[in-house]
């Protein structure tokens, strides 16, 4: 079934007033939210993500509904990964934590904006020249082994962003302490920005960085545009409010980087596959199809990337509590 224009215009205008409305109650009471109101957030979006599953399979199909889901679930399971950039550019930047849930929020819409170009700019590839599917397979393989790897840690992302400070520092004046959340600022009689505008830059391409390894992904789930970005912005608008939610126990998740390893892997090779289906290479089969080769359900996909998140995650905590019981042994009593 086709997707009525009429249900992907109401959607994108009830999830913009959305955003909006998010953003207008951090900037008009900006705190620390708790664990509880994290939670019911996290709750709240995760909830709306499913409801709007259900709309879709009433009103566009229900295999449209299931390319969704699985395409939010893959979404949602590579942006935990941001978490821990997140945590180092605040660090890095020294951001206050009750202004911390802006500068995220900003981050997010400016996501957004450039992925929804990226997407558009995908779709358009993937309708136009199908052997993309192997350059997007080979890719993410690729990045699945560098995830994989010991030292691939987060701080080269940082480091990256560095460049871009530097860039800006040399371009624009920039004050050296917060006023607030304000972006401009006035130092002796001049007008400057506050390092807040860095941070919100470095924030927005940051996940832009991490869109170029997501993306692709989502495209062998669906190569709706609209999905693509329906699943893009339920899996961000719920990242802030998971950022506070898992606060210090992001460091205990030390195995996570695995998890979504297997998950970029396993959809790079899904993705050789789906390229090999609709081959048009001429040195590859004689330019045929290559017939032969299994079609991976997306159903499969959902259960290897929720497999994967669980597997990870529960392989983390027990490895943290371990540690943890052994220090206290190794401590001597006073």
């Amino acid at each position: 079934m086709e997707i009525p224009v009429w249900f992907e215009i109401t959607s994108m205008v009830v999830l913009t007033i959305i955003l909006i409305a998010d953003l207008l109650l951090i900037r008009l009471r900006p705190h620390i939210p708790s664990t509880k109101e994290s939670t019911l957030w996290v709750v709240f979006y995760v909830g709306l993500a499913l409801l709007f599953a259900v709309l879709l399979g009433n009103v566009g199909g229900w295999q449209n509904a299931g390319d969704f889901i699985t395409g939010w679930a893959l979404e949602y399971s590579l942006s935990i990964d941001n978490l821990f950039v997140f945590v180092l550019i605040m660090a890095q930047f020294a951001v206050p934590r009750r202004l911390q849930q802006q500068v995220l929020m900003v981050g997010i819409i400016i996501a957004l904006i450039l992925r929804g170009l990226f997407i558009l700019a995908g779709v358009a590839i993937v309708e136009n020249f199908s052997p993309i599917f192997y350059i997007f397979g080979a890719f993410l393989i690729w990045t699945a082994i560098r995830q994989a790897m010991p030292d691939g840690d987060h701080e080269g992302e940082v480091q990256r962003e560095n460049f871009v400070v530097r860039l800006l520092r040399r371009r624009i004046d920039i004050s050296e302490t917060y006023d607030g959340s304000k972006i401009r600022t006035t130092v002796d009689g001049k007008r400057m920005w506050t390092p807040m505008v860095i941070v919100f830059i470095t924030i927005g391409v940051t996940d832009l960085i991490f869109a170029i390894d997501s993306i692709p992904a989502i495209f062998e789930i669906t190569t709706n545009g609209f999905l693509v970005f329906a699943a893009n912005i339920f899996a961000l608008m719920g990242l802030r409010q998971l950022y506070f939610l898992l606060g210090d126990l992001l460091d205990r998740l030390r195995y996570l980087h695995y998890g979504i390893a297997v998950i970029l892997g396993f959809i790079g090779v899904k993705l050789i596959l789906h390229a090999l289906h609709v081959n048009e290479l001429p040195f590859i089969n004689g330019g045929e199809h290559v017939e032969w080769v299994p079609d991976i359900s997306n159903m499969v996909s959902l259960g290897v990337i929720l497999a994967s998140m669980t597997i990870a995650t529960i392989a983390s905590l027990i490895a943290s509590s371990r540690e943890k019981r052994a220090a206290r042994v190794a401590t001597p009593a006073e």
